[in-house]
């Protein structure tokens, strides 16, 4: 489909979405990117019947842990409990760098965890890198619409 939504951010805090978004358009300026501020947000945007959104799942979620209304980790959960999203690849993008967290992440079928790089130069790079992965390399599954 070619506008489908490649990317769903789920982020919490302005600035490190701000720079999520521009790592991401300098590696692929025409990516379609949706960004959400908190964990119940990206719920409503992928389970609510009334959106357009919820019948076109993008081909990633990018989703930051610790945020108000509801967790990253819970959100996952949600995710993976849905039959049409169940294999929706999901990479979780957090400054936590806590073992539970990333053994939570894991157990519940996450795709990859990303620490966030402190460093500016590092995190654009970072942040590119995994956009190209999983948006031009990375063979994901079709989902239901």
């Amino acid at each position: 489909m070619k506008n489908q939504l490649e990317i769903l951010l789920v982020e919490d805090n302005p600035q490190d979405a701000e720079l999520v978004i521009r790592a991401l358009n300098q590696c692929m300026p025409a990516n379609h990117l949706a960004h959400v501020s908190d964990g119940q947000q990206a719920l409503d945007f992928l389970f609510d019947p009334a959106t357009e959104e919820a019948r076109k799942p993008p081909k990633v979620v990018l989703l930051d842990l610790k945020m108000p209304k509801v967790g990253g980790l819970e959100v996952l959960r949600e995710i993976r409990a849905n039959e049409r999203t169940r294999l929706l690849p999901v990479v979780i993008l957090t400054s936590s760098r806590e073992d539970c967290d990333v053994a939570e992440a894991y157990r519940l079928g996450v795709n990859s965890f990303i620490v966030k790089p402190v460093d500016f130069e590092n995190f654009l790079e970072v942040v590119s890198n995994m956009g190209s992965y999983w948006i031009d390399l990375n063979e994901a599954p079709i989902l239901k619409s």
